[in-house]
């Protein structure tokens, strides 16, 4: 548990018990002293009430009239507050602990804290061998207890002024330790993420400041690793373009003439099947191959270099593409939201763009056994955004990406995007998000 505490709960806690433990400690010496220095501090004047009583005895026994001498003696003590003369047949003199019941601005259980012992005194006064009564030591401990009471009002005080400025201190350190290091922090999440280009502020102690620095180091190797990789991918890319336009190129122009005249032969075969025998039915049977066959190059030709994105645009190839799908496959609801802007997009982004959808939607064709999908490709401020989602069975958990959104992936991360795929709601979601500027492709000579 006290691992998941904050830095600065870690600091202040232990400040804060060993202040509260100085406290406690001040107050346990303070009730074990205070008893002691109290009962000092009056037995000067306890010895003091015993030598006036021997004095008054002997007076006493000496003098003629020994009851006005004591009469006398009782009248000197009115203006003493702390002697009294107790009568052995009067009304009891209050003792010290009521007198101290509600001293002056001290609180009661200040005062039950202290445990004040007996402080009072008293020496008996005798005529003629009789015990006539005592004089009694009474003090008034209020000044002593206010004292005492001010005394541990100073040691709090003291105690909390400390702790304050220990803790402000504290605060304060530890706002220049943690202030570099989350930063560091936010830097570190932000390189995760894939974001080089905002440095780590560089303060703090000189630990902090290296690391700091190096972090910063390490931000501008990866950012240079990542560009020559999205370089690297581009290219890659490229290059897998280039050698689909030269299949398609050999498709079309190879392959091509020679399915047409296998197919215009058959035709001769088909009309000249009357006189030449049982010819008939084979003759049919290689021309709907040949027929077969052509249709099936023209798909791989589309899927290869779908030409028409440069003459038609990418809304109208999009939507083309989405005509097809309907075809191939009635039974699934298709529906689309396309961006006719999508039109001023060409060259390696426009491409990715209508393969991110072709492969998506074939994927939805083959596997995903759904009953609608939906098609939508927007441009929002400088990001492009792609989605297609449909009510299928989903993806399996340990194959997020087929080969084919394995090799989109790679595509759109050589333009700077991101590809997921999302699982919400009982539908499946592939997403895309590119960056909107369009990027021309040089032309190709041919």
């Amino acid at each position: 548990m006290w691992q998941r505490l904050s830095f600065r709960t870690q600091l202040f806690l232990p400040l804060g018990a060993s202040f509260l433990a100085a406290l406690i400690l001040g107050g346990i010496l303070l009730q074990i002293f205070a008893a002691g220095q109290l009962d000092d501090e009056h037995e000067p004047a306890r010895r003091s009430i015993r030598t006036i009583a021997t004095a008054l005895n002997d007076t006493l026994r000496a003098s003629d009239h020994p009851q006005k001498t004591l009469d006398a003696f009782v009248q000197s003590l009115a203006g003493s507050s702390d002697i009294h003369f107790r009568s052995a047949e009067g009304v009891p003199v209050p003792s010290p602990k009521d007198a101290m019941r509600n001293p002056q601005g001290v609180p009661q259980w200040f005062v039950d804290l202290l445990m004040v012992p007996d402080t009072d005194a008293a020496a008996p006064v005798l005529i003629d061998g009789r015990h006539i009564g005592d004089i009694v030591f009474l003090p008034d401990l209020s000044a002593d207890l206010f004292e005492k009471w001010i005394g541990f009002l100073a040691l709090t005080s003291l105690v909390a002024v400390l702790m304050v400025l220990t803790g402000i201190i504290a605060y304060i350190f530890a706002g220049s330790a943690l202030r570099p290091l989350q930063h560091l922090g936010e830097g570190l999440t932000r390189m995760r993420r894939g974001d080089y280009a905002k440095p780590i502020p560089v303060g703090g102690p000189p630990e902090i400041r290296q690391s700091c620095t190096e972090a910063n180091a390490l931000a501008a190797t990866l950012a240079q690793l990542s560009q020559d990789n999205r370089d690297l991918m581009h290219r890659l890319v490229s290059l897998q373009d280039d050698e689909r336009r030269d299949l398609a190129r050999e498709l079309h122009d190879e392959l091509g003439p020679l399915l047409f005249s296998i197919r215009a032969g058959t035709i001769a075969l088909v009309e000249a099947a009357p006189s030449a025998g049982n010819l008939g039915n084979p003759a049919q049977q290689v021309l709907q191959s040949v027929e077969a066959l052509q249709q099936t190059n023209r798909r791989i030709l589309d899927r290869l270099r779908p030409l028409y994105i440069e003459e038609l645009g990418l809304a109208t190839s999009v939507q083309t593409l989405l005509r097809n799908f309907r075809k191939q496959a009635p039974h699934i609801n298709l529906t689309d939201t396309i961006d006719p802007d999508l039109n001023v997009i060409d060259g390696p982004l426009a491409r990715t763009v209508y393969r991110v959808i072709q492969e998506a939607l074939t994927n939805v064709l083959r596997h995903a056994k759904a009953g609608s999908a939906h098609v939508q490709a927007t441009i929002a401020g400088e990001t492009l955004v792609i989605e297609i989602s449909d009510d299928g069975g989903g993806f399996p958990a340990d194959n997020v990406f087929g080969r084919g959104l394995t090799g989109m992936h790679e595509r759109v991360r050589a333009l700077s995007g991101s590809l997921s795929l999302l699982r919400v709601d009982e539908r499946t979601y592939v997403r895309c998000r590119l960056p909107a500027a369009p990027t021309r492709e040089a032309p190709v000579n041919r």
